[in-house]
């Protein structure tokens, strides 16, 4: 019996063609270890997290990819999260200024930023499995109020709704195996998947949903309130779609130090007296923003 050569897997859109979700991680696990051998290590981040996430979310994928391939995966991207990349910098950067501010200053620091995904949201919407991202300015609307008055039954139950579609949402082949996208004139589509970076936006928004709606409970409770999330304030950056898409140092991509200099300018804002109509002022004009422009 003649020796058969182990199988490669195919590439990205062939997968996502026959729907070969097991395939699909594979071929990106073996694009981040050549990135990765290559010394090219943002690529390696975007090419391995994304593996992650796909054996990450279905057990029959979990059991395809094996237990060899997931551990090498987990090992090199925790080398990676060790190295000076700006994936790393930045939510380390973020974690130490809001130490300096106060929890309601930070929780409306994460809401300023999760102000700018707006309109993104709005244009992803369209795509399938997509809709409910069209109520996230509905979302930061009722958090804004719910600073200064609790919210009724129906908000907290409409934030709850959009946290559980977020949940399920990460886990479903449209996220992150339809390949779904939108254009961005200027520039190259952005894919459904570049949410992915960044721990991955849509669960940073999550997480920030669930903390706020903690918060209601526990102040309604007389309970000591969690503490705030700050993920979701680097949330707007999108570093893999620069990744993706060819740029070589992130940190000169002008989209990148645009929104930087945003989360910058949020922070010395904050600083001063929280003045809820000038916050309002602030996230309307964010909510009007085309992060992609």
């Amino acid at each position: 019996m003649l020796f058969q050569k182990k199988k490669k897997p195919g590439s990205v859109e062939e997968c996502q063609k026959n729907q070969d979700w097991t395939g699909l991680a594979k071929c990106y696990y073996q694009m981040g270890v050549d990135a990765m051998e290559a010394g090219d290590l943002n690529h390696a981040q975007l090419w391995l997290s994304r593996a992650d996430t796909i054996y990450s979310a279905d057990d029959d994928i979990y059991d395809g990819v094996g237990e060899k391939l997931m551990d090498d995966c987990s090992d090199r991207i925790g080398q990676l999260e060790e190295k000076p990349l700006l994936y790393n910098s930045v939510p380390a950067s973020v974690e130490e200024m809001a130490d300096s501010m106060g929890d309601a200053e930070v929780r409306v620091w994460g809401l300023l930023s999760l102000a700018r995904l707006v309109k993104l949201g709005e244009r992803l919407a369209v795509l399938p499995g997509c809709e409910f991202l069209s109520r996230l300015g509905w979302a930061i609307d009722t958090i804004l109020k719910s600073f200064q008055e609790p919210p009724t039954e129906d908000e907290f139950n409409g934030l709850q709704d959009i946290c559980d579609a977020l949940y399920e949402w990460g886990d479903s082949t449209d996220f992150w195996g339809l390949g779904s996208e939108i254009n961005v004139p200027g520039g190259a589509p952005f894919q459904l998947f570049d949410l992915n970076g960044m721990m991955g936006t849509h669960l940073e928004i999550d997480a920030y949903l669930h903390s706020h709606l903690n918060l209601i409970c526990a102040l309604s409770q007389e309970e000591e309130p969690p503490a705030p999330e700050t993920g979701i304030i680097t949330g707007a950056l999108l570093p893999d779609y620069f990744v993706r898409t060819g740029a070589d140092k992130l940190e000169e991509v002008p989209h990148i130090k645009a929104e930087l200099e945003r989360i910058s300018s949020d922070y010395d804002f904050l600083h001063s007296e929280l003045n809820w109509e000038r916050i309002r002022e602030r996230i309307e004009t964010y909510k009007n923003l085309d992060i992609l422009a």
